[in-house]
């Protein structure tokens, strides 16, 4: 190879990493949680944290930042909250942090320091796809050149997105992702759903499992078996619109608890 090929080479090399580092710094991940209010300029996510094109500073949100700082202690949160206050951005952007390892320098919560396997689960199927999977990996994208993929325009930044697997029988429903961990190596996330029921919990070890919306006991107890052997970390975000439920009452005080 010539000097002039391998100049080339290297600049293309260096273009292609420059990109790379510009598309993750460009990240919704990198824009949530600022020190003061900012302008988002990119897809909007339906959720209150980005209102009219504004991302609002972190210090409007003293109960997420202290959510995050619990899991620091805690290896069970709960987040319990009213509708549209930011649940589930809240739960895609602590598990983006593990997933990827890119802690922001405010972090004072739990760190894991190589790459992860992680859940993310919701009520069913679609409320999976359409919520949780559209909140971290953004939409489903066409079919190019054989390969159907994911556009990247979630919390996770689309730079970090690896190979994408496919859930049979449930139309653009993600089975598993590789996300880029800071390391270089690869975390692995995987999608489930309530109705799939229990046993579809059962199985490997995990680091970390968001259940997005409140599960039924006997899944959520399967979700503390997975997590018990990687002195792994559960967490919750929901609205407890099913009442004082075995899961609800288990995050209350005690002198919350009806004696039942």
């Amino acid at each position: 190879m010539t000097d002039e090929a391998t100049d080339a080479m290297l600049d293309a090399e260096a273009a292609i990493a420059g990109r790379v580092k510009q598309d993750v710094s460009r990240s919704l991940y990198d824009a949530l949680f600022p020190d003061e209010d900012s302008v988002w300029e990119g897809q909007t996510v339906p959720d209150r944290f980005i209102e009219g094109g504004t991302i609002f500073a972190r210090r409007r949100y003293p109960a997420h930042l202290e959510f995050f700082d619990a899991g620091l202690t805690y290896r069970e949160r709960c987040f319990m909250a009213a509708n549209r206050v930011g649940k589930t951005i809240v739960g895609a952007y602590e598990l983006t942090a593990h997933l990827t390892g890119r802690y922001p320098d405010w972090w004072t919560g739990r760190r894991w320091e190589h790459p992860i396997r992680a859940w993310a689960a919701g009520r069913t199927n679609e409320t999976t796809r359409d919520i949780v999977q559209a909140t971290l990996l953004g939409d489903v994208r066409p079919v190019v050149d054989g390969q159907k993929g994911v556009t990247g325009t979630g919390v996770v930044p689309g730079a970090l997105v690896g190979e994408v697997s496919w859930k049979a029988g449930v139309a653009d429903l993600v089975d598993t992702v590789r996300v880029r961990h800071k390391t270089g190596e690869w975390s692995l996330l995987g999608f489930k759903s309530y109705q799939q029921g229990r046993g579809s919990f059962e199985g490997t070890g995990q680091q970390v499992i968001w259940c997005d919306e409140e599960p039924d006991e006997s899944v959520y107890g399967e979700c503390l078996v997975r997590t018990a052997t990687t002195n792994g970390m559960i967490y919750l975000t929901f609205t407890p619109l099913a009442g004082r439920s075995q899961v609800v009452k288990s995050f209350l005080p005690t002198d919350w608890r009806p004696d039942v």
